[in-house]
């Protein structure tokens, strides 16, 4: 049998089923070692798992979350084996079984344990959202041609033995910008499933900036008929009714992700302002906007009539979100004096917990004070002055967690080198391993690693229109920052990484995912 803890996961992950003791008596099938995110701890033993057409997936009477999972397992296989994987709560026969038990206080309401073996395979978890984890898992140990959606040729085998696993980090985010380029809600359902692949837990929206706001609110209607009416380049926008927010809300919560709504303030609101003239300081609306340059708008600090607008929408936007935060912005308010600058977040963040809501923000909010539990999400990278760190390091020293998002880590949309087409480099050239390689613990340098609630990995949408734009982008560097998230820090290894990474390319390419071929992965031929 082989034991494989946190700290030697990373080199056994590249090891071929030969090469590790136990896993050769599940030739055929893919190693459990070979997951992203890397699992806590994985022990290969016995022989592999076998799905069928005699194979059911069997729920406990009376789970509504589990049958969910259950649905969810059997949509994803269904079309490339062609089985009927009915969903059962029937004992007896060839099954998948999920399990939920609250006696399993050891996987947190996130984790789960899987076991395979011949005649059994079982996902056991103490939350829903640790079934579903455990469900990812059991996807990527089957082939790639499992993702098909259309009929495969077989056998589909799952390596014999068990993987326990839980998260090293509550907060596992992604960013998307929908205000640059206005992006469908299908195209964003496809995101969230894309995140929900490598476990991420939050998407945040980018909902609001100078080129478009892209939410209904009832009290205020030209900031989706007028303000949503332009994007980056002068095209047509688009904005998402209550409805349609209300689905994006509720099938990221069938994928376990918790949305996070931002309404970028004080700056980045030439939408708003070009809506309504009296958000302006001098009464005048300006021009809509389609550039790229930041840091020009400003709302008015010394008018009663922004606070009033600032509620209507948080207390609209509260109403339909059920998750924990809001994100209010708070970067590159160039063109706001620090006096003014500190007045608006001041009076804006208790707006927030009025409604219910714990307040979010870039990490330039602790220039002001951050109100209790207030979130800052640290965006600083190499170039970020020793000042502004300190500032961020202070608040965290005094209670303010922190998410973490370097912007030449993390940032999904900066370019990979001078010859990728998209994207931007202001922050210079994010590479794979860049992305991959560094630890959020220890990013800030001086904030206690306590205040790090988690990271986030922003896609900003200035170059990118459509869903191949975003896959090129975040494909490959978006599971390596899911990876950070999820995995214990002794797992982390470039060099077994790119391995484990080179084997997704063969599930994304049945998955339709366009991503990058990054060279210093070494992909399978195709």
């Amino acid at each position: 049998m082989l034991l494989v803890g946190v700290a030697g996961l990373g080199a056994l992950a590249a090891a071929p089923a030969s090469a590790t003791g136990g896993e050769s008596t599940s030739a055929g099938a893919a190693p459990l070692t070979g997951v992203i995110p890397a699992p806590s701890s994985v022990r290969a033993h016995g022989s592999p798992y076998e799905i069928t057409k005699r194979t059911a997936i069997r729920i406990d009477a009376g789970s509504r979350e589990a049958r969910e999972v259950g649905d969810h397992l059997a949509q994803v296989l269904r079309p490339s084996t062609g089985y009927a994987l009915p969903v059962t709560t029937r004992h007896g026969g060839d099954a998948i079984r999920l399990e939920l038990s609250e006696r399993e206080r050891g996987l947190g309401a996130e984790g789960y344990r899987l076991t395979s073996g011949r005649g059994s395979l079982t996902v056991t978890a103490k939350k829903p959202a640790g079934l579903f984890h455990g469900v990812q898992t059991l996807r990527q140990l089957l082939p790639a041609r499992a993702e098909s959606d259309s009929r495969q040729r077989g056998p589909w085998l799952v390596a014999g033995g068990t993987i326990e696993d839980t998260p090293a980090y509550a907060y596992r985010g992604a960013m998307l910008d929908v205000s640059r380029h206005f992006l469908t809600v299908g195209q964003v359902k496809r995101y969230i499933d894309q995140l929900a692949l490598y476990k991420m837990n939050k998407l945040h929206l980018h909902l609001s900036d100078d080129q478009g706001w892209r939410i209904a609110i009832d009290s205020w209607p030209r900031l989706t008929t007028y303000g949503g009416s332009t994007e980056v380049g002068g095209g047509p926008g688009g904005y998402y009714t209550k409805a349609d927010y209300k689905e994006i809300v509720g099938y990221a919560a069938s994928r376990h992700l918790e949305v996070i709504p931002e309404i970028d303030m004080p700056s980045h609101t030439n939408a708003a302002l070009a809506s309504y003239a009296e958000l302006n300081c001098d009464g005048v609306a300006p021009p809509l906007y389609t550039g790229t340059e930041v840091g020009f708008s400003s709302l008015c600090a010394g008018k009663e009539v922004t606070y009033d607008f600032v509620d209507d929408v948080i207390r609209e936007l509260a109403a339909l979100t059920p998750g924990k935060y809001i994100h209010i912005g708070g970067d590159e308010a160039h063109s706001t004096s620090h006096e003014d600058y500190a007045t608006l977040m001041n009076r804006i963040q208790p707006i927030v917990t009025k409604y219910g809501k714990t307040v979010m923000g870039w990490h330039q909010l602790t220039g002001a004070t951050p109100v209790k539990g207030a979130v800052a999400q640290y965006w600083g990278y190499d170039s970020t002055g020793a000042d502004e760190r300190a500032q961020v390091v202070d608040a965290a020293k005094k209670g303010t967690p922190l998410v973490i998002s370097p912007a030449d880590r993390a940032y999904l949309d900066m370019k990979y080198d001078k010859n990728t087409k998209l994207g931007l480099s202001w922050a210079g050239y994010v590479s794979v391993e860049r992305s991959y390689d560094w630890n959020p613990a220890t990013y800030l340098a001086g904030a206690p690693t306590s205040s790090v609630l988690g990271v986030e990995a922003p896609l900003w949408g200035e170059t990118l229109k459509a869903s191949q734009d975003l896959e090129t982008m975040a494909f490959p560097r978006l599971p390596g920052i899911a990876e950070l998230g999820w995995s214990k820090p002794a797992t982390h290894d470039w060099d077994t990484y790119r391995t484990r990474l080179a084997a997704q390319g063969p599930r994304w390419d049945a998955l339709g995912i366009t991503y990058y071929r990054s060279p210093e992965v070494p992909w399978p031929a195709k």
